[in-house]
């Protein structure tokens, strides 16, 4: 049992979404059972024991996240717990939510967990964490095993999302990032810029680039807008279905980052069981001391992106029927053993 410590006066139930991930697990109704906490968090009460005083804990956690405490001025607040934290000889876990990271002054002894941001300019106590995402093949194919795709000597790369190229598109997210860029420069938000350019059309041309290929054989549903277009009771809509079905019927599934630096398909594509191609933007991964990424998904680093089809093919030829199903059992295994909240926090830091 690990004995935690974060101050309950943090948490604003109003803003739950920017709750430290594993405090969820906790932070619940009454009515919720243990049972239930270890199906959908998998981590149980009898595992973690919450104490009161700083001293008696293994570990300290941020309450809330910074973006939170940025946005709602309570930044001093967040300092103070961080300082008698290590003032009591203890390190504390922080995290940042959203697309974008926040800009930190803080010489302090601290972690930052992260799904966004660019590898090469961050700090090593910046510390990848997957986007933690709930069972899709339980959800939408009423399992929880790995289920093998059709076997073909061509290889088969899906996608089913937006990828827009219209010049309006293009303009479109170019304008937004200037005005981004200008707003962090002039203090009017707290979200780092990222670079100037359309993701939109980024990942139009990776599809064109794999369409005109006879190296691969493509399954595409392109969108114009982010999840079609809809905004509400998204899980249940019909659009989420193809999506999950577009990942089933295929090998390779193309994960490229969006408005922020990393890739929510990413993982979607390791929970199904399926083979990510990677492009590799600087991207921040996860456990990256414990797991050999390259060893699970088709790596492609951004400057190599126009021989995206002949690294497809390259990676299929190495592999036989049942050797590229036994990769794809990893992948599925890899998301439950270490990708899901519970037990990404207990299998490396508890």
């Amino acid at each position: 049992m690990r004995k935690f410590h974060f101050l309950s006066s943090h948490y604003n139930p109003q803003k739950r979404g920017q709750l430290f991930p594993i405090l969820k697990a906790f932070i619940k109704n009454l009515s919720f059972t243990d049972h239930e906490r270890i199906a959908m968090y998998q981590i149980s009460e009898k595992e973690v024991e919450f104490v009161d005083d700083l001293k008696e804990a293994e570990i300290c956690i941020l309450t809330m996240s910074w973006n939170y405490y940025l946005e709602t001025h309570q930044y001093d607040l967040a300092v103070d717990y961080i300082h008698k934290a290590n003032t009591a000889g203890k390190q504390v876990w922080t995290w940042m939510s959203g697309d974008f990271g926040v800009k930190l002054n803080l010489d302090a002894n601290f972690i930052v967990f992260r799904n966004s941001g660019h590898r090469s300019q961050l700090p090593d106590f910046h510390k990848g964490m997957p986007v933690f995402i709930s069972d899709p093949l339980q959800t939408y194919f009423n399992s929880t095993r790995f289920i093998e795709p059709e076997w073909g000597l061509k290889p088969v790369v899906g996608f089913c999302g937006q990828a827009n190229a219209s010049l309006k598109q293009t303009y479109s997210e170019i304008g937004m990032r200037v005005k981004h860029v200008l707003s962090f420069q002039l203090g009017k938000t707290l979200n780092l810029p990222q670079p100037i350019q359309s993701t939109s059309l980024v990942r139009a041309k990776l599809l064109n680039k794999l369409e005109s290929s006879n190296e691969v054989k493509t399954n595409f549903i392109k969108r114009k807008k982010y999840r079609a277009g809809v905004t509400q009771q998204k899980q249940q809509h019909h659009t989420t279905k193809e999506f999950y079905q577009n990942i089933m019927d295929s090998q390779y599934v193309l994960c490229v980052r969006g408005g922020g630096n990393f890739s929510v398909r990413f993982y979607e594509t390791l929970a199904m069981g399926r083979i990510p191609v990677f492009v590799n933007t600087d991207c921040l991964l996860p456990l990256e001391t414990k797991v050999d990424w390259r060893k699970h998904c088709v790596w492609v680093d951004f400057k190599d992106r126009n021989q995206i089809s002949e690294k497809v093919k390259a990676f299929h030829k190495t592999h036989t029927k049942e050797s590229l199903y036994n990769l794809m059992q990893a992948n599925r295994s890899l998301w439950e053993s270490y990708l899901r909240i519970g037990n990404f926090f207990k299998a490396n830091f508890l």
